[in-house]
């Protein structure tokens, strides 16, 4: 049995630790498993016995190495160019100590023929004559290597080698430059029948031009008369537009003073809303402020604190209750309160403009809105869920005040 190798099939220089042991010894140590080795010996037990060889590990071992060394034979193939077979046969001995060295010289002249005439065969040439002579070619210049590598070897001492891959890359580079040179021919012929064409429908069409530049003339001539007449026109309707311009001209003054009072009047409608800015804030702030917890709290009163049911009346206002029984009773503003999230909620997407004029008079009483103990700092010490519900309604309803004033403007 031959074991084939090539240099090129060696990815890993460990590979060669075990060709150098099968070189060398014939055997790579721990190959085998015992039990597996237990079973090469018995199959050999009777062969070595026939043969004279004492039944014993060592010496069987010893029979199946000398038989696996007659059997097996070793082929590699590795190429002297570059530095990777030197350093090989330095590091694994075996290579060069336990083989035989069949160098393969250079193909013959007639060969590199004969090979380069087969590779070109695909390829179009006038004649014959021209492929023979470029394929003599070839061979001169891949045998010309050859003795320039000789000369290189006498006078520098060194190994330079051309292989048949050389040739056959040489064969191949030809055939890729061929084929662009020829392909680039083609374009420029296309490119030149393309001018051509170009050029002789332009000529057609210059000449077409020709003809219509004779009637354009002519209708020129035409088109002048009835110009001059259409510039007397013009002058005489010039002199009317003037007349219209002064007079737009005392419009656009009238205009101006009209546009600038109502740029008056919008920028104190702005300013009136940037006045409004701060109490809606102040109101979303105070939303903010409420908890669940603090609502939760606060509702859980059997009655409330003194002085807060204000707060609680006044956001049932808001919120459109109008049941004056309902207003006093803190058991629907506790229902009013629940569930706290949805009730906070609500507050956040109060309609801050649509409080009715209703609304905001039952709120501006002195029993709400103008009790001194209706603000913020006195409900504090009461609750908090009640202060934050009192600066809610101070401020929305002070928003909505400048916001009545505003929106007239707009």
């Amino acid at each position: 049995m031959l074991f084939l190798l090539t240099d090129s099939q060696i990815v890993d220089n460990k590979f060669l630790v075990y060709i150098n042991d099968i070189l060398s010894a014939g055997y790579i140590p721990e190959l085998f498993a015992p039990d597996e080795l237990d079973g090469i010996l018995g199959k050999i037990r009777g062969e070595a016995k026939q043969n004279g060889v004492l039944d014993a590990p060592d010496t069987l071992m010893a029979y199946f190495i000398d038989k696996v060394r007659k059997n097996l034979h070793m082929g590699l193939c590795f190429s002297p160019v570059g530095d990777a077979f030197r350093f090989r046969a330095r590091q694994f001995p075996a290579l060069l100590n336990n083989t035989t060295i069949d160098w393969f010289h250079a193909w013959p002249r007639d060969a590199l023929v004969g090979v380069a005439e087969r590779f070109l065969a695909n390829v179009e040439f006038p004649n014959d004559e021209i492929m023979s002579a470029i394929a003599n070619h070839m061979a001169n210049v891949h045998l010309s290597i050859d003795e320039a590598n000789q000369e290189f070897k006498a006078r520098e001492r060194r190994f330079n080698y051309t292989t048949p891959t050389s040739f056959l890359e040489l064969i191949n580079f030809y055939q890729k430059l061929l084929g662009e040179k020829q392909g680039s021919i083609i374009d420029d012929i296309a490119r030149l029948d393309r001018g051509l064409s170009t050029m002789e429908a332009t000529t057609k069409q210059v000449d077409i031009l020709k003809e219509k530049l004779v009637l354009t003339m002519e209708n020129v001539k035409i088109e002048e008369e009835k110009t001059d007449e259409l510039i007397q026109i013009v002058n005489k309707e010039a002199e009317e537009a003037e007349k219209e311009q002064a007079i737009a001209q005392k419009q656009e003054e009238e205009t101006n003073i009209v546009a600038n009072n109502a740029k008056g009047q919008m920028d104190a409608a702005n300013k009136e809303l940037e006045a409004a800015i701060p109490a809606m804030e102040a109101a979303e702030a105070a939303v903010d402020c409420l908890s669940v917890k603090a609502i939760v709290e606060f509702s859980a009163f059997n009655q409330p604190p003194p002085g807060t049911s204000l707060v609680t009346k006044a956001v049932q206002i808001l919120k459109g209750v109008t049941n004056k029984k309902q207003l006093q009773d803190w058991g629907a503003q506790q229902k009013m309160m629940k569930p706290p999230q949805n009730f906070i909620d609500s507050l956040k997407s109060f309609d801050k403009e649509g409080i009715t004029v209703k609304q905001k008079a039952d709120l501006k009483t002195p029993e709400l809105l103008c009790n001194e103990i209706f603000t913020f700092e006195i409900m504090s010490k009461k609750s908090s869920a009640a202060a934050n519900l009192a600066n809610w309604v101070i401020n929305i309803v002070s928003y909505h005040d400048i916001y009545e004033k505003v929106e007239p403007l707009k």
